[in-house]
């Protein structure tokens, strides 16, 4: 009798046994009812982030600058901003700059995305317009070259939208009354670049153009003082060209045109 009652503690051994390997199932469970509520939250999160990704991308594309604003737009000078608008061009919405520049009496619209390229920039601050002030009162810098060499150097300088290269064109351009006066092409050049230097430093001191001219001419009477036959019309002989006759067909048209 003693063998058959092991054999039965034996049976009731595994059997006891069975429950407790059914238990792993509960764990399972447990991870699966995890997961289903975690799924949810993770799915929330590109919705929130969406609209400050598209916020962002307006903010880049506008390089900060806002309607209203006065700006410098390289080819033209200073402008104001009147307003920002969407256009749909080719089935694809394009948005602009509306730029109004008064003294020239033009509009114009440029894509919001492409600023960076065409070079405009805000108005400069104060001590750049008081360092391109000073550079009036430095002596003229007149290369030895061709008379049409130096006037594409200085349209280049005009259209940089670089106030401080634009003063050293007016610098440099500049004549006195006891000095020979000016060719065609040399005043053509020097009233763009004095109409583009003059029109910022009168938004950015808030005063007018007028009395902005009074000051550049104030700064330009106390540089050195030429000699009678100016380093210009000595090389000018030396190349054996005259500017006078350059000027009516070429260098000094194309600001005009460009300023018009």
């Amino acid at each position: 009798m003693p063998p058959k009652t092991a054999k039965t503690a034996a049976k009731s051994t595994k059997v006891a046994a069975k429950p407790a390997a059914k238990a792993t199932p509960a764990k399972t469970v447990a991870k699966t009812v995890a997961k289903a509520v975690a799924k949810p939250a993770a799915a929330t999160k590109p919705v929130t982030a969406a609209p400050r990704v598209e916020e962002k991308k307006v903010v880049t594309q506008r390089q900060g600058f806002k309607a209203n604003e006065f700006v410098v737009y390289p080819a033209h000078g200073v402008g104001q901003i009147l307003a920002i608008e969407e256009q749909e061009i080719a089935g694809a919405k394009l948005e602009l700059f509306v730029i109004n520049f008064m003294k020239d009496k033009m509009t114009l619209r440029v894509p919001t995305a492409k600023v960076a390229n065409v070079g405009m920039r805000k108005l400069s601050d104060p001590a750049l317009v008081k360092r391109a002030l000073e550079t009036l009162k430095g002596r003229a810098r007149v290369k030895r070259t061709m008379w049409s060499r130096r006037a594409q150097e200085y349209e280049a300088k005009i259209n940089s939208g670089d106030i401080v290269a634009i003063a050293e064109v007016v610098r440099d351009l500049y004549r006195s009354e006891s000095q020979p006066e000016q060719s065609y092409s040399e005043r053509q050049l020097y009233e763009a670049a004095l109409d583009r230097l003059s029109r910022e430093i009168a938004v950015v001191q808030h005063s007018t153009e007028t009395e902005a001219i009074k000051e550049i001419e104030s700064q330009l009477a106390k540089s050195p003082r030429r000699g009678v036959k100016t380093e210009g019309s000595a090389e000018g002989e030396a190349d054996g060209e005259v500017d006078e006759g350059e000027d009516s067909e070429g260098d000094g048209t194309s600001v005009a045109d460009e300023a018009a």
